[in-house]
């Protein structure tokens, strides 16, 4: 049987793919503002002239870096986000534990870049930050007991937990052997700390009540 051709198009989609993956194993020991384009470009079988077919700059190709790895962090949160009670503080960290696993490379480049020096992709997350706790603060709107809150109040408790979550991912990347015990006492203070806002929320008075 014949294989497809490849189109032009899923050609260049390949090479962009490729770039962004090899940019982000460059970035796995180091800074991003660190990781030449030229670099990049060697790492993924092209010339650095070919580079600027897919991307205008490195500080264009940090922010493709940073949306699409806060992609992956939006899927993560959305899932746990769901139910928010603190009945469901485990179930959330089993989440947030797989795809850390499964997706390492794009939530250290989140946790390192997102103070890290090229400003457009500190900004680039930080804009995804904010989105994460509009989302939230929507949800927590929803709820019955929190109906009377005030959007600044819901904004704050929507902040607590993904700062909470973003820590957790952090300490994470710190564990080398998945499974260890060091990893179980990352889940035990994460779900703690998760607990405690949600604890804290139940008992929050609005203060305009």
């Amino acid at each position: 049987m014949t294989e497809p051709v490849e189109t032009r198009a899923q050609r260049k989609e390949r090479t962009r793919q490729a770039l962004l993956d090899r940019a982000l194993e460059l970035h796995a020991d180091r800074s991003f503002a660190s990781v030449s384009l030229r670099e990049v470009a060697r790492a993924a079988g092209i010339v650095p002239t070919a580079f600027y077919r897919h991307f205008a700059s490195m500080d264009e190709l940090g922010v493709a870096l940073a949306e699409d790895s806060m992609r992956v962090l939006r899927r993560m949160l959305r899932d746990a986000r769901r139910t928010p009670s603190t009945k469901n503080a485990q179930a959330s960290l089993e989440i947030l534990v797989r795809q850390v696993r499964a997706h390492e490379a794009e939530f250290r480049f989140v946790v390192h870049e997102r103070y890290g020096g090229v400003p457009e992709v500190r900004r680039a997350i930080a804009t995804e930050l904010r989105l994460f706790v509009s989302e939230l603060t929507i949800d927590l709107g929803r709820l019955p007991a929190l109906a009377d809150w005030d959007v600044e109040d819901l904004e704050m408790a929507a902040d607590l937990i993904v700062q909470a979550m973003l820590a957790a991912v952090a300490d994470l990347l710190d564990v080398t052997r998945p499974g260890s015990a060091d990893e179980r006492a990352v889940i035990l203070r994460a779900e703690k700390q998760l607990r405690l806002v949600m604890l804290g929320i139940g008992g929050w008075k609005p203060a305009h009540t």
